[in-house]
């Protein structure tokens, strides 16, 4: 047996129509895993799984909200017809807003509360209510993973990023926590782990670490003077954890954030 083997996996993946999700769909269809992704907007939802038809015809979409549980219900219900099975979920649905954001000439108090609120429902809630519909799904059949993204913001105080860091912050605990749920249960074929990306560049960063001419800006110069090997990371680099954690090669692996940073969270700066 192959422990590294996806061909048999139902991987259902939110937010798969951004840069490191779309990423994680492509390499998961090149190792011929059935993908299901998840997007709360039809028109880039269907784009995505046409452009992903051309690597593997095993590519499926629904359109749903992350943080709306009657909305997953349903799309639950429908994938459970039609594949009988969920064997991973990975919450990469996620993102931040200019108001949970401190500017350079701004202080905490000039955080809209409002905004805040969105970000810890997008970040937080959106891992937590697909978790417990899938993680339910799962649990019949005793058997699954659930994969969520942290990230290096969650465990030290990253300036600026106030609602994204808190969000990201109660992503880890709550890894652990439905890890350690789940396993007492319902058993060892259930498991819930997270990656915790260090700094890419995307589309919602990109004018904060880059300026126009592609040299990096004071921000992103400070991130690559703390990163050991020196550059930002690359989407396809986030793949290998994802595959590990989403195959049988981890079934004993459970409760655990991957950091996938160059090295960021071991350097004390000195």
């Amino acid at each position: 047996m192959n422990l590294f083997d996806l061909e048999n996996k139902v991987i259902v993946l939110t937010g798969g129509c951004g840069v490191l999700g779309g990423g994680m769909a492509k390499y998961l269809l090149e190792n011929n895993a059935t993908v299901i992704l998840l997007h709360y907007k039809e028109t880039p939802l269907l784009s995505a799984v046409n452009d992903l038809k051309r690597i593997s015809q095993k590519v499926d979409g629904y359109v749903c909200n992350v943080v709306e549980e009657k909305s997953l219900k349903t799309v639950a219900e429908k994938i459970m017809q039609t594949y009988g099975k969920i064997d991973a979920l990975i919450n990469a649905a996620g993102g931040n807003k200019p108001g949970a954001t401190v500017g350079p000439n701004q202080s905490v108090f000039d955080v809209d509360v409002e905004q805040f609120k969105q970000v810890i429902d997008l970040n937080l809630f959106g891992s937590i209510i697909p978790s417990l519909v899938f993680g339910k799904e799962m649990a019949k059949l005793k058997k699954g993973t659930i994969i969520n993204v942290s990230s290096m913001a969650a465990d030290r105080a990253i300036t600026r990023i106030m609602g994204y860091s808190a969000s990201k912050a109660a992503i880890d605990n709550f890894t652990k926590w439905m890890s350690v749920e789940l396993a007492q249960k319902y058993g060892d074929g259930m498991r819930v782990n997270a990656i915790a990306p260090g700094f890419f560049i995307g589309n919602q960063n990109r004018a904060l670490l880059t300026n126009e001419d592609g040299s990096y800006t004071d921000r992103g110069n400070t991130i690559i003077k703390n990163t050991p090997m020196n550059r930002f990371g690359d989407a396809d680099e986030l793949n290998g954890a994802i595959h590990y954690l989403c195959a049988e090669a981890s079934k004993f692996v459970t409760g655990i954030v991957i950091p996938i940073d160059g090295g960021f969270s071991a350097f004390s700066g000195v």
